[in-house]
């Protein structure tokens, strides 16, 4: 199915970050994850209060973004799935150009994983979507064939407790692996989660996929270094990463200042994120 909201939307997902890179001058990815105890009074009187926090957090950020991740459980868990498809069409709408990587972590077999497919792809109109890869290609190869769409694979996650499977066997580590199944399975549409708050096994994953984008969670309320994953994790060309931040953007701020703070904290994010970048840059080109 194709997008309907920009008749000019680059042929593959790869080539949409490739041009919101471009124009943003930006890897910052902000995460939408709303909550109603955290939301001012005045929006929570709106009568579409998580629509309308992400939107004003939306458009005091655009310009500073070259991605946004709403995390769909945030959204489900207050009945707001409506809330979700009109913030994802307000997106597309007034921030062309700007993907929208639904957070899902989806991960079923065939007919099951073809209708998650369609409710994430068809039903919220969203330009990525992540997905698990633990049930085999199998569970990955529907999502996939949405050859417009990214099919986001989780490889090497930023929780503490991700070592536990992501990390075995020493000698040939699932999360290797899993890189190697997406290099293997690119058509311009695969991408990796890789968390920043792993640099090591960062830059192992980015030898494996030298060409792959990479979306890196962790930053910010995780404690990732931004340093340390523009170290590890740029590819080929000095870009290739799209790093989330969520908590420390969107709740920066209190009250009904809460868009002005979240636009000062992403500045503050994106302008570190270009110095690292740029040191990099500079170590690879003097």
């Amino acid at each position: 199915m194709q997008r309907a909201y920009n008749a000019r939307v680059p042929q593959t997902f790869h080539d949409q970050l490739r041009q919101s890179w471009r124009h943003s001058d930006s890897a910052l990815c902000v995460g939408l994850d709303p909550r109603i105890d955290r939301i001012s009074a005045r929006v929570r009187r709106s009568g579409r209060p998580v629509f309308e926090f992400c939107r004003e957090i939306v458009d005091a950020t655009a310009d500073l973004v070259c991605a946004y991740k709403p995390q769909i459980a945030f959204f489900a868990a207050e009945r707001a799935e409506d809330d979700l498809e009109a913030l994802v069409a307000h997106i597309h709408r007034e921030h062309p150009g700007i993907p929208v990587i639904l957070d899902a972590k989806r991960g079923d077999m065939g007919s099951t994983a073809e209708q998650y497919a369609r409710e994430l792809f068809e039903r919220y109109e969203v330009d990525a979507a992540t997905v698990n890869p633990y049930l085999g290609w199998d569970s990955i190869a529907p999502y996939a064939e949405y050859a417009d769409r990214g099919t986001v694979i989780l490889c090497l996650t930023s929780n503490p407790d991700s070592a536990w499977l992501q990390d075995y066997p020493a000698e040939d580590p699932a999360y290797l692996r899993v890189a190697d199944l997406a290099v293997a399975n690119d058509r311009g549409n695969l991408m990796l989660v890789v968390g920043a708050t792993y640099p090591v096994q960062l830059g192992r994953v980015r030898d494996r996929a030298p060409r792959l984008p990479f979306l890196v969670p962790g930053v910010g309320a995780q404690g990732g270094d931004v340093d340390a994953v523009f170290a590890h994790g740029l590819d080929e060309d000095g870009a290739g990463l799209v790093v989330s931040a969520s908590r420390s953007i969107i709740f920066a701020g209190d009250g009904d200042g809460y868009a002005k703070a979240a636009r000062n904290a992403a500045t503050q994010l994106r302008d570190g994120m270009r110095r690292a970048r740029d040191a990099v840059r500079s170590i690879a080109d003097p």
